[in-house]
């Protein structure tokens, strides 16, 4: 009898032990996730009964099971019906450079996409704006390049994929963070639907100059190696989810759904069977990936990649009048 009654109560203690740790883990997603959309006396008067609400079902928990998880029941389906509420909106006050989400007709091999964003950066935070329409005949489409942007950390990128045409046009896509005009980002906004997703489609001397000459991020051009039919396939499905985020907009996540997009986009049409690795989320070392499996132009080794591709300092070099995409692919 012993050893069924020590076997009992390490059960019970585990039991109890896991209550505590799922309750507390709870109330600290809820408090981040409060803390996310509302600040003040507001956030204080919300935060105080949270925590009363979580010290009061630990309490019920050591006098009775039932009433505990009765009380962490309670406390999922309030935070969860508020969380419920908070819906993507294509309707607010955007940030000037993510005002206008890219929208495409498709008639077979020929598209126009509208909303093309062509600004003219003066510095980091300003630019003279301007917004067009384009038109592209699929079957001139003869080349895909990817661009990683590093600011910090160089394991993670952001990534760019810019198509170019036999008439000499480039169009890059961007899927990004789609800010208010008084929002500045913060990284656990992202994981609380603080954030709408939104695709850019840029002109070149406007997505990577910004980032190259005003912002001054590593930035690298990496020309991608697909056949004519897929980078149809992948320019399709870029203006198909322009098209979708029109009609039914969503939510930026720092892991489920932000630039990544891109990187399983790209790596997946580059290589419909390729093995999961974690570049495929470390996008800062995406390129190692892709050239790994064959994805990437030219036979040559990964570091001479990685030197030829870096075109900051380079694009800070463009003569006055010149041809910006041509300059940064002088040196490739």
């Amino acid at each position: 009898m012993t050893q069924p009654s020590r076997r009992a109560r390490f059960l019970r203690l585990a039991a109890l032990a896991g209550f505590v740790v799922l309750t507390l883990s709870a109330t600290a997603w809820a408090a981040a996730a409060l803390s996310v959309h509302f600040s003040g006396a507001l956030l204080i008067a919300f935060e105080a009964a949270l925590i009363a609400a979580a010290l009061a079902t630990l309490a019920l928990r050591f006098r009775s099971r039932r009433a505990g998880w009765a009380g962490l029941a309670l406390i999922a389906v309030t935070i969860g019906g508020w969380y419920m509420t908070i819906q993507p909106s294509n309707d607010r006050d955007w940030a000037a450079d993510v005002a206008r989400g890219v929208t495409a007709e498709i008639s077979g091999d020929q598209v126009t996409l509208h909303n093309i964003r062509a600004f003219d950066w003066q510095d980091r935070d300003r630019a003279e704006e301007h917004w067009g329409r384009r038109h592209y005949d699929l079957t001139k489409l003869d080349s895909i390049d990817m661009f990683t942007s590093v600011w910090d950390n160089p394991d993670i990128a952001h990534l760019l994929v810019s198509f170019g045409f036999g008439d000499g046009q480039h169009v890059v896509f961007s899927v990004e963070i789609r800010r208010e005009a008084d929002e500045e980002f913060e990284i656990l906004g992202g994981f609380f639907r603080k954030f709408e997703l939104v695709l850019i489609a840029a002109e070149e001397n406007d997505i990577v100059r910004l980032r190259t000459n005003h912002r001054k991020e590593d930035v690298r051009l990496y020309p991608v190696r697909l056949d004519q039919a897929r980078m149809r396939e992948m320019f399709l499905t870029y203006a198909s989810f322009g098209n979708a985020l029109a009609e039914r907009p969503e939510f930026y996540n720092t892991i489920t759904d932000n630039c990544t997009t891109t990187v399983y986009q790209l790596a997946k049409l580059v290589a419909p069977e390729m093995p999961i690795d974690i570049r495929l989320v470390k996008s800062g070392l995406l390129p190692e990936y892709l050239d790994e499996i064959g994805g990437l132009r030219d036979e040559i080794a990964m570091s001479e990649r990685r030197s030829r591709g870096a075109i900051t300092a380079w694009a800070q070099e463009v003569p006055a009048g010149a041809n910006f995409s041509d300059w940064i692919r002088s040196g490739q």
